[in-house]
């Protein structure tokens, strides 16, 4: 979050990317494993002004937990020891809102992001669609980054890792405006 407020601020770090290149080359150790969309208004390196080797960063449309991004996270805590996921959304996410559509209209939504239309995500959307505890002006991205952390925590090997008090699994939903990152419990 240091980071973060670096980059809100216009105060970034110089990084010396010779120099951590020739670092990280025989190894990584990153502090943090990032979940976050591939939409290219974001990018979590800049968003915490970490340097190479600092995030294990999985990119995929609307920030979600699929197979692959799981397996990458569960990759990076059980062999690189990685202490902390975050699964980052962001506001005005085009692949959520074509998802709410497509749940709206009731018609399945272009394969680009089947992953989002999966059975495992329809129960959890409809949830917090309609839902009069969820204000209606919640951005759909700080929903499923508030969703998806605990599904990410339900593999064995990433439940097991928290259980034992070797990894933190948090949400945040990044804010194209500012470029504030704001945590989410």
């Amino acid at each position: 979050m240091k980071g973060n407020k670096r980059y809100v601020e216009g105060e970034m770090r110089r990084h010396d990317f010779k120099r951590e290149r020739e670092h990280w080359s025989g190894g990584q150790n990153p502090y943090a494993g990032i979940l976050s969309c591939a939409d290219s208004r974001i990018a979590p390196e800049y968003a915490f002004d970490s340097g190479r080797g600092d995030l294990f960063v999985c990119r995929v449309a609307g920030n979600f937990a699929n197979d692959d991004t799981v397996a990458s996270m569960e990759y990076t805590v059980a062999m690189l020891n990685t202490p902390l996921i975050m699964v980052l959304g962001h506001d005005s996410c085009g692949a959520v809102d074509a998802t709410i559509k497509s749940l709206k209209d009731k018609r399945h939504p272009c394969r680009v992001i089947c992953p989002l239309w999966s059975p495992a995500s329809r129960p959890p959307l409809r949830q917090f669609r309609g839902n009069p505890a969820i204000p209606s002006t919640m951005p759909f991205g700080k929903m499923f980054a508030t969703m998806s952390p605990s599904s990410n925590s339900a593999t064995p090997i990433l439940s097991a890792a928290v259980e034992q008090g070797k990894l933190k699994v948090v949400g945040g939903i990044y804010r194209l405006k500012d470029g504030r990152v704001e945590m989410i419990s």
